[in-house]
């Protein structure tokens, strides 16, 4: 009887494990199907705001409209990519390493600053994923300022999937 007691007690606890670990590979490739969506190569083609306020996005110390027409790369295989100003007038140009990181509709990334590994890097940017299409989507920014926040939009449509760039 101490066996058979002893015996259902390990199944239901393998069983048990075995259910989470199923359960945690179905979250996991749920995440990946959804990244996978962006995966390729987007530009900022507007960014809404109200322009009353001088939005300088992600600490780049460059005005929001140095955005618009950058170029965004995102590769699902390491959840890695980058951001491009293309630079001209009082627009800086750089190319900005990041990792990125999608759960439902939340997309958060940090930068890769030289030197440094993503791990040890724990500052990052959280923007909500709003009226996505296989072509366009729109991220959503909510920027403290004096209290209250400014809603920032980005919109974002496909250029292409070329990753030998």
């Amino acid at each position: 009887m101490k066996k058979l007691l002893l015996a259902s007690i390990v199944g239901t606890s393998l069983f048990a494990v075995s259910c989470s670990t199923v359960n945690k590979a179905k979250d996991a490739q749920a995440v990946r199907s959804e990244f996978l969506k962006m995966k390729g190569d987007w530009q900022i083609v507007s960014i809404d705001y109200d322009k009353a306020y001088k939005i300088k996005p992600f600490d780049e110390g460059a005005d929001a409209q140095c955005f618009v027409g950058s170029h965004w790369r995102f590769i699902p295989n390491n959840y890695s990519g980058s951001y491009t100003l293309n630079g001209g007038g009082s627009c800086p140009k750089f190319i900005q390493p990041i990792k990125v990181d999608i759960k439902g509709d939340v997309f958060t990334f940090k930068k890769i600053v030289d030197g440094t590994k993503a791990k040890q890097n724990t500052a990052g940017y959280t923007l909500n994923v709003v009226n996505s299409m296989t072509d366009q989507f729109s991220l959503e920014q909510n920027v403290p300022f004096e209290g209250s926040s400014v809603k920032v939009v980005y919109n974002f449509e496909r250029t292409g999937m070329d990753y030998t760039k």
